[in-house]
């Protein structure tokens, strides 16, 4: 384990302003709205605000002010956060990104998080393939492997036991985390839940409209996951070479993705800048080559997933999709001891609204302790008899 410093050369910086200058432009297309993705004009805007009106090397001090380090697990070298609270008895705290995020998404939770009450030891990794981890140069790098991977890491730290966190990708690999260590976790929180519908029952007016919104987006906005799927290595030579096509291919996420348009030009930047300079446009789509059919199955088979066992709480911002019931992740996680429904939010719940995330985090150990405090007391009865 070596302590890590994000240190982007002046010539990389200077290519990336000399690429989007230079930009070939496609026409504008036959549509104004969204629907064949974002505007030729929309585009233009954004990639001469990102050469000219956006400082890098000011996000690179400020990342570096957050300590960071990377370690390498089974064969992978594994970048990630590391920010320690000053109360020793704090909680340790796994929270794992997905696409086309990474560790900038928890970056404005982690004081309130590793300051305030009760506190947290906040542990961010990079998936492999993303950000400063590794690149797999082999198949297998499926989210049971990285839950393997997280697990070790956690152990490694000297966290025995921690809560697992995530969104995205980050819900699949929670989840594995408790189906494969249930000892290692106080329980996990998933933002959201991945549940399916029962087809035999008859669904609530928003159980309908949850149900039709995810039908229409694998319909209507799911193009990029079976590229990713089937053809990571054919966009990763676009996404490599050309900022342009990297702002247009995440951007349209970004944006779309959000509720409302609450992540600043700045963190839009941040995060593009973090794909671009990592060469990680080819090497985060291949985690789809590896798992999105397992993960698919969990959005439409109640049965496609053991029962989770272990103590589990859910978040469910009123933009995402999908936005599944409690009632459906009942049938999956038999010990649900919290379920959130906040106000604002879409699919990049902590970024969006970081407060929001921190209360959630915290009713979620709380509620997970009750939990734990409810099986000890039963086992002290039994063993009483």
């Amino acid at each position: 384990m070596r302590p890590f410093l994000i240190d982007i050369a002046d010539d990389d910086l200077q290519d990336l302003r000399r690429r989007l200058e230079n930009t070939r432009w496609p026409d504008a297309g036959t549509r104004t709205d969204r629907t064949q993705g974002l505007a030729l004009s929309l585009v233009q805007e954004l990639c001469e605000e990102w050469a000219h009106g956006y400082d890098w090397p000011r996000t690179q001090r400020r990342l570096n002010r957050i300590p960071q380090f990377v370690t390498r697990i089974d064969g992978l070298d594994v970048h990630f956060l590391h920010v320690r609270s000053v109360d020793p008895d704090a909680t340790p705290l796994l929270l794992t990104h997905g696409w086309p995020g990474s560790f900038l998404e928890y970056e404005d939770a982690l004081e309130p998080l590793t300051s305030g009450e009760p506190a947290f030891h906040v542990v961010v990794p990079s998936l492999p393939g993303y950000g400063f981890s590794g690149k797999p140069v082999e198949p297998g790098w499926t989210v049971h492997r990285i839950a393997n991977a997280w697990a070790a890491l956690m152990a490694e730290l000297g966290y025995p036991e921690f809560v697992a966190s995530g969104s995205d990708w980050g819900t699949s690999i929670s989840t594995c985390i408790g189906m494969q260590h249930p000892q290692r976790i106080f329980g996990i929180h998933l933002v959201p839940p991945l549940a399916a519908p029962d087809p035999g029952e008859v669904p609530t007016p928003a159980e309908r409209d949850a149900r039709d919104e995810l039908a229409q987006r694998a319909a209507q906005g799911s193009a990029y996951s079976a590229v990713h799927q089937t053809r990571p290595q054919t966009i990763g030579y676009a996404l490599a070479d050309s900022p342009a096509a990297l702002l247009a291919w995440i951007g349209e996420k970004l944006l779309a993705w959000t509720d409302g348009e609450v992540l600043t030009r700045r963190q839009i930047f941040d995060n593009l800048s973090l794909y671009w300079f990592t060469r990680s446009g080819a090497s985060s789509a291949r985690l789809y080559a590896e798992s999105i059919a397992e993960v698919s199955a969990w959005f439409t088979d109640p049965d496609a997933l053991p029962r989770i066992e272990v103590p589990t709480a859910a978040t469910v911002f009123p933009r995402e999709v999908p936005r599944p019931s409690r009632h459906w992740a009942e049938h999956r996680y038999t010990q649900i001891v919290h379920w959130g429904e906040p106000a604002r939010g879409g699919h990049f719940g902590a970024w969006e609204q970081p407060d929001v995330f921190v209360q959630e985090v915290r009713k979620s150990l709380q509620s997970m302790k009750k939990a734990r405090g409810r099986v000890v007391s039963r086992a002290r009865a039994h063993t009483d008899q």
